[in-house]
């Protein structure tokens, strides 16, 4: 055998210690994890240290609420869902207002409410008359994909 092959034989032997002693090492590190985990886990944890309380404000804490706060409330008094409207009068639908703006080549234009001064879009299908700018009309208004648009357009004679 010659020299250089002794060499190389002696680099294997060193990779396979390198190899052993990094598995080693790897062994070791998830063990001391393994204890570590342990050590912090939950397990075996009395009630009171896992329970949580909500305060007065709806926040999560780990102290119970103080009684002294306790507030009292009557069943009746909780709503669940949408208020009920109080009977009375029902809201007038039908609004009135002037066109500022029609083209009639495209087919949309815009209405100015009188009460409250919005400029409502108005498509062509929703005309019941023929309108120009300046016309007088009543409307209706249903919520469409981008907003408030005027139905049921009709001139005001």
């Amino acid at each position: 055998m010659n020299k250089s092959s002794e060499n190389s034989g002696k680099k294997e032997n060193l990779s396979k210690k390198e190899v052993e002693k990094r598995k080693l090492q790897k062994q070791k590190e998830k063990q001391e994890k393994k204890e570590e985990r342990q050590a912090n886990s939950k397990k075996g944890k009395s009630l009171e240290d896992m329970m949580a309380y909500i305060d007065e404000d709806g926040n999560i804490t780990s102290t119970p609420p103080d009684p002294s706060k306790k507030k009292e409330v009557n069943l009746e008094d909780i709503q669940i869902g949408v208020a009920r409207q109080a009977e009375g009068e029902p809201v007038s639908q039908i609004r009135t207002g002037t066109v500022t703006f029609f083209n009639e080549s495209k087919g949309y234009g815009f209405i100015k409410d009188q009460r409250t001064q919005e400029s409502i879009f108005v498509h062509v299908n929703g005309l019941l008359d023929r309108v120009r700018e300046n016309s007088k009309v009543t409307f209706e208004v249903e919520m469409g994909h981008k907003g408030p648009n005027a139905v049921r357009v009709k001139l005001v004679k």
